[in-house]
């Protein structure tokens, strides 16, 4: 990237200054963020669809799980801005580096805090699942830096995409307050466009000088980071099993199993899609019935409209 696009770029990277809006045009299949969306189509379906997301989105968050939910991501933030740091100005990762726009562990750490109280750190360790994920984000950090990309781009781009629909559905669920404590990780108040500073991302990224290699690599390791991301979900879903019930409710009942997956991926955009017109009707007779599920229903119908223009960005 040359050093007049380098600054240009520095100083709309908050969405404040000219160009921020701007759109990638003539993408070539070749481009690193066109790779990584195909590479990685397969497995975000599967990582999208396990249990432990799915009953998320439908507001069956067990409060226990929501907490030690944050403590993986806690310690998964850290290793991978602990790496970020570490190679700031790498010149295959400089061009990424927006730590007041994206960083999360200091946000998680004001989660834990309200969840645990003053001291957290005390309280919390890292699982087993977790520390296979941190184990390799520190192994490439300072064995093959510009792997990194692969990890930033799946945690950071999909917290973008589909963040504020999980906010919503846990606030509910879990009855959290309004003025958004517990839930700070969910927040990029820094970053005025979603949408705009994704666009931006992927243009950093398709300006890396990169041989096809090497983006063939950073796009296995993309797959790999989805992987930790669904064997951290399943070993949650299986503390759950050892968790007493005590689901609130989310303002509309929880039927039996679905005519359709309802799908929700914390990695790009939110996904609702339900397989049945015995279910629509469910769902539609029971936001009729309950004022609270008319907002949801509302916020489930805004994450599928996400769900088309992340595709079609």
């Amino acid at each position: 990237m040359s050093t007049e696009k380098m600054e240009t770029s520095s100083s709309v990277s908050n969405g404040s200054g000219p160009g921020y809006e701007k759109e990638e045009t003539n993408l070539s299949p070749e481009d690193l963020s066109e790779m990584l969306a195909a590479g990685t189509k397969e497995v975000h379906e599967k990582a999208e669809n396990t249990q432990f997301v799915k009953d998320f989105l439908r507001g069956r968050i067990r409060k226990e799980l929501f907490k030690l939910g944050a403590v993986a991501l806690y310690h998964t933030y850290t290793a991978m801005e602990e790496e970020i740091e570490r190679n700031k100005d790498h010149p295959h990762f400089a061009p990424l580096y927006f730590p007041a726009e994206l960083h999360r562990h200091e946000a998680l750490a004001r989660d834990l805090e309200y969840f645990y109280g003053p001291e957290w750190k005390t309280q919390i360790t890292c699982s087993q699942a977790t520390q296979g994920y941190v184990d390799r984000i520190h192994q490439v950090g300072q064995e093959d830096p510009v792997l990194l990309v692969a990890h930033a781009y799946t945690r950071y781009m999909g917290d973008l995409s589909g963040g504020q629909v999980l906010r919503k559905v846990a606030q509910r669920a879990l009855k959290l307050p309004a003025t958004g404590e517990g839930l700070e990780f969910y927040r990029f108040d820094a970053i005025h466009s979603a949408k705009a500073f994704k666009q931006l991302y992927r243009s950093r990224m398709n300006e890396l000088d990169l041989d096809m290699e090497t983006k063939k690599k950073l796009v296995e390791e993309a797959v790999k980071a989805f992987h930790f991301n669904m064997e951290v979900f399943e070993e949650l879903e299986e503390i759950g099993k050892t968790i007493q019930e005590d689901v609130p409710d989310a303002g509309v009942p929880v039927h039996g199993e679905m005519g359709g997956d309802i799908n929700k991926c914390p990695y790009y955009a939110a996904k609702m899609a339900s397989g049945g017109t015995a279910y629509f009707g469910q769902l539609v007779m029971a936001a009729l019935r309950h004022p609270t599920g008319q907002v949801l229903f509302a916020t489930w119908f805004a994450a599928l409209a996400g769900l088309a223009a992340w595709y079609l960005m």
